[in-house]
C-alpha cells in the first residue's frame, strides 16, 4: 500500500454575540420561545430592506486583525441563492468576491512544534433558520429565530495536515474568538461550527486529490473523527482502482460514518450576485487602526510565548493562556522576578485553579495579588515554611488578605532547618523503629521514605523535608 498524506482545508462559522441582528433590530439571543426573534427584514417579507449593523463589521475586521489577515476598506455584499424550507428570502446575503479580510496566517502550537496555516478568507453572511422534527408532530416545522443572526466565515487554506492539526487550529480559533469578546462559541448551542474539506494524496506529490466536504460538524472531537474516517474511505477507494468523487456529505457522529448527500461542483452554483439592497461597506483607515489597537495579545501568541521564555509545556501554557485571568496573573508575578515561573505556574494550575473551580469567584474577587503570591512562592523555595505550611498561608490569604510574616509567626508555620533539631528527631524516631532500618540495610530502599514520613510527623510538619532525608540517609550509612 502507497503512503498517503491527508490534506485539510476548515470552514468555520461562528455566531456573533452583538445584541440585534445583522440586517434589523430583532434580539440576537439564544434558547428564546419559538419565531418570537423574528420581524419582516428578518423573514423575507416583500418590500423590506435590510440595514446593516456595524457592529458586525468591527467585529469582522477584530477576528481579520487577530488572524493578520488584510482587511478590505471597501467591499461589498452579494446574494448566495439556494432554496431550503429555513431560508425564507430563498437567498443568503453573504459576501463572494470581496470579502471583509482576506490573505491571513494563524500561528499555533502542535506537540511543541509551530504550525502556521493560511487563511483564505473571512466573510460576514446571515444565518438561516432552523428545522425542528419530532415525533410529536408529522413533518417538520421551522424556527425563524435564527435568520439573520450574524455569522463570520473564516476559511483556511489546505495546509491542515492531519486530524490533529485540526483539532488545534479549531482550539485556537475557538481561544481567540472568546478570547477578543466577539462570540461565546458555545457549540451546544450552535455558536461555533465547521466544514471539513478532506482529501488525499501520496506523499511527495504537490497536486491536490479530490475532495469531499462534510458539513456543520457540531463538535471538535466529531471533526476529528471525521477526518480520520473521510481520509480512511478515500484511501480504501484509490486502493481498490476507484475514483474519489467531489461531493458533499452528512457526518453522522453517532454511527462514526458519512454519507453522501449531494455532488459538489462549485461555489457558481449559488448564482451570487451583488445585494441591490445594501451599500457598499467602506471602512476608514483610522477605524481599521482603532480595532487593531484594541485587540490584546493573543492566547496562542502567549503559548508560545510561555514554551519559549519561561519553558512550560505545552499543555500547562495553554491552560494558563486561554484563561485571561490566569495568565494576567502568570504574566505579574513574572515581571517580579522574584520566584522560578515553574512554581508560579504550578500555583495557578493547582491550588488556584481549585479555589476558582470550587468558590466559582474569579481571582480577582480575592484578596490574592501578584506580590503576595510571589511572597508564598517565595518562602517555599528559600525553605522558610513547607510546601503544606504554603497551603494554609495561600487560604488565609486568599480568603482574608494579610501579612504573610504574621501569618507564619501566629500559626507556628515557620520551617524549622537547625541539624542539631534535625539530628536529635532523626535519633528518637531510629529509636522506635529498628525493624524499617533491618529493612533498608536488606535492601528495601522504600524503608528509606518510610523514615523520613515519621521524622516530619514527629516534627510536625515543620522540618525541613530535604536536611531531614539528607540526615536520614547519612545516619542509615553510619550504621
Amino acid at each position: 500500500m502507497k503512503d498517503y498524506e491527508i490534506v485539510v482545508g476548515l470552514e468555520v462559522h461562528a455566531e456573533l454575540n452583538t445584541e440585534s441582528k445583522i440586517f434589523c433590530d430583532c434580539k440576537n439571543a439564544f434558547g428564546l420561545e419559538v419565531n418570537t426573534q423574528v420581524c419582516p427584514v428578518c423573514m423575507g417579507m416583500p418590500g423590506t430592506l435590510p440595514t446593516l449593523n456595524e457592529k458586525v463589521v468591527e467585529y469582522a475586521i477584530k477576528m481579520g486583525h487577530a488572524l493578520n489577515c488584510n482587511i478590505n476598506r471597501i467591499c461589498k455584499q452579494d446574494r448566495k441563492n439556494y432554496f431550503y424550507p429555513d431560508l425564507p428570502k430563498a437567498y443568503q446575503i453573504s459576501q463572494a468576491d470581496v470579502p471583509l479580510c482576506e490573505n491571513g496566517k494563524l500561528e499555533f502550537m502542535v506537540d511543541g512544534e509551530i504550525k502556521t496555516v493560511g487563511i483564505t478568507r473571512i466573510h460576514i453572511e446571515e444565518d438561516a433558520g432552523k428545522l425542528l422534527h419530532d415525533d410529536s408532530f408529522a413533518g417538520s416545522l421551522v424556527d425563524m429565530n435564527r435568520c439573520g443572526v450574524p455569522l463570520i466565515e473564516i476559511v483556511s487554506e489546505p495546509d491542515i495536515r492531519s486530524s490533529a492539526e485540526a483539532k488545534a487550529y479549531l482550539e485556537t480559533i475557538k481561544s481567540i474568538l472568546q478570547y477578543i469578546g466577539i462570540s461565546d462559541c458555545k457549540m451546544q448551542e450552535g455558536s461555533i461550527r465547521c466544514d471539513v474539506n478532506v482529501s488525499v494524496r501520496e506523499k511527495g506529490t504537490s497536486e491536490f486529490g479530490t475532495r469531499s466536504e462534510m458539513k456543520n460538524v457540531n463538535s471538535f472531537s466529531a471533526a476529528v473523527r471525521g477526518i480520520e474516517y473521510e481520509a480512511k474511505r478515500q484511501i480504501e477507494l484509490i486502493e481498490a482502482g476507484e475514483k474519489v468523487i467531489q461531493e458533499t456529505r452528512r457526518w453522522d457522529d453517532a454511527k462514526g460514518m458519512s454519507f453522501s448527500m449531494r455532488s459538489k461542483e462549485d461555489a457558481q452554483d449559488y448564482r451570487y450576485f451583488p445585494e441591490p439592497d445594501l451599500l457598499t461597506i467602506v471602512v476608514d483607515e483610522e477605524k481599521i487602526s482603532e480595532i487593531k489597537n484594541s485587540i490584546p495579545e493573543l492566547p496562542n501568541a502567549k503559548i508560545k510565548r510561555y514554551v519559549t521564555d519561561f519553558k512550560l509545556t505545552q499543555i500547562d501554557a495553554t491552560l494558563i493562556a486561554e484563561d485571561m485571568e490566569k495568565s494576567a496573573l502568570f504574566d505579574a508575578c513574572n515581571t517580579l522576578n522574584i520566584c522560578k515561573p515553574k512554581n508560579i505556574s504550578n500555583w495557578i494550575l493547582a491550588d488556584i485553579s481549585k479555589f476558582v473551580n470550587e468558590t466559582g469567584k474569579n481571582i480577582s474577587e480575592t484578596k490574592l495579588t501578584p506580590e503576595l503570591l510571589c511572597a508564598i512562592i517565595e518562602k517555599i523555595e528559600k525553605n522558610v515554611i513547607s510546601n503544606s505550611a504554603g497551603k494554609t498561608v495561600f487560604m488565609e490569604i486568599i480568603e482574608n488578605g494579610g501579612n504573610i510574616d504574621e501569618i507564619i509567626e501566629k500559626r507556628g508555620l515557620a520551617q524549622n532547618s537547625d541539624t542539631d533539631f534535625i539530628e536529635n528527631l532523626v535519633k528518637e524516631v531510629f529509636a522506635n523503629n529498628e525493624k524499617s532500618i533491618n529493612d533498608y540495610k536488606n535492601g528495601k530502599t522504600n524503608a528509606l521514605g518510610y523514615l523520613v514520613g515519621q521524622c516530619m510527623k514527629a516534627s510536625k510538619g515543620k522540618a525541613n523535608p530535604g536536611i531531614v532525608k539528607e540526615t536520614v540517609t547519612k545516619m542509615l550509612e553510619a550504621e
